[in-house]
């Protein structure tokens, strides 16, 4: 590594076990610090689009991926009521790597991973002041409330989207193959796809609401109140709720892109740099993305360039998915009856008449490939 021999990750969350990796194959001494007391069995579904698979495959962990996830075959937008609009195709895509995969499965990959290249990951490791890790380079991957952004941005004023989530996982057997759905209604949606062979299915429902909820996937949520809430939707969603058990709910809140990524000896990356909303299911892909191009950047230039070519390059790309993102939730939650009619019949014709064009509105994400074809391992 050109810019730094020795790094220290704060975050051992899917960007920083990514990083970690990246940049000890690149020749770096890696060390991992993690809060918690064992990197396991936390979080529920993710998709992978091929952008984030690209990373994947360039660290060498696309076989472990595939034989841990399900292949996305299609996403299918359901009026509550009615039943399907529209079925995009994954499989039109340039690259049929989409995948399914429980965010723990990932995790584990990403661990073995940057443990088979000599990271040190230290579990139960609490960082108050980033400023006393020593090494060359400080990276924060440490999420939403990252302890290192602060210091580099300032305080942030995050506002609630007056959106609340509820996430669940329940039993499944495996009929539905890799679809994910996604039924829209008035102010609200629910969002389903298969995880682990399809034994499981994860469910991510989103209700505007006025009042505020915490910022926390650890918040627990009520099951019956989320059934209630979501009691006139049809019978394919209410086949998934009557199994939910177990449920988080939190607050969804927009958080401005950092201006800083990088200063002096310390970097950002993932939700510490760009939290996103899920209506784009981009938050895992960017991170790897990040981490990637980083790595990448730290192994080309002194450290000062890197920093600055690292947030040249990303900066522009998560602000772009971040502000689609946050527009599509509107797009979900249409409640005016005409203007629903409207826009609901312009997704069956465009599926009908022009499938091509409609996934092919998709090219500038999915079709990203930060590492040119790179492979380290």
């Amino acid at each position: 590594m050109k810019a730094a021999s020795s790094i220290t990750v704060i975050g051992g969350g899917i960007g920083g076990l990514a990083v970690a990796r990246a940049c000890a194959l690149r020749g770096a001494s890696v060390t991992v610090l993690e809060q918690a007391e064992a990197i396991g069995e936390v979080g529920a579904g993710l998709q992978i689009s091929p952008n984030g698979f690209a990373v994947l495959r360039g660290l060498g962990l696309d076989d472990a991926l595939r034989a841990g996830a399900v292949q996305g075959a299609a996403v299918a937008l359901h009026d509550y009521r009615r039943g399907p609009v529209v079925r995009l195709d994954l499989t039109r895509l340039e690259s049929r790597d989409y995948w399914f995969i429980h965010r723990a499965d990932l995790i584990e990959i990403l661990r073995a991973g940057a443990e088979a290249a000599g990271v040190d990951i230290r579990t139960g490791a609490h960082v108050s002041d980033p400023g006393d890790c020593g090494d060359d380079l400080v990276i924060g991957a440490d999420g939403l409330h990252s302890v290192l952004r602060p210091g580099l941005n300032g305080p942030e004023a995050p506002f609630f989207t007056g959106q609340v989530a509820w996430r669940a996982l329940i039993p499944h057997e495996g009929r539905r193959g890799g679809e994910a759905r996604v039924h829209m209604a008035p102010r609200r949606h629910l969002v389903s796809y298969p995880l682990r062979g399809g034994t499981l299915m994860n469910l991510v429902a989103v209700e505007e609401q006025a009042e505020w909820t915490a910022e926390s996937w650890s918040h627990a949520g009520d099951a019956d109140d989320l059934r209630a809430r979501f009691s006139d939707f049809g019978a394919d969603a209410q086949e998934m709720l009557s199994a939910v058990g177990p449920v988080s709910q939190w607050g969804l809140f927009r958080h401005p892109v950092a201006k800083i990524w990088g200063q002096g000896r310390f970097a950002l990356l993932g939700d510490a740099a760009h939290p996103t909303l899920p209506f784009l299911a981009q938050g895992a892909s960017m991170a790897l993305e990040d981490a990637w191009v980083l790595a990448e950047a730290l192994a080309e230039h002194d450290l000062p360039e890197a920093l600055a070519a690292y947030t040249a390059r990303r900066r522009p790309r998560a602000t772009r998915v971040i502000e689609v993102a946050s527009g599509n939730a509107w797009k979900y939650h249409l409640s005016f009856p005409p203007l629903r009619f409207v826009a609901h019949t312009a997704l069956r014709l465009g599926g009908a008449l022009v499938p091509m064009r409609m996934m092919r509105q998709f090219d500038w994400l999915y079709g990203e490939d930060v590492t040119g074809g790179a492979r380290l391992s």
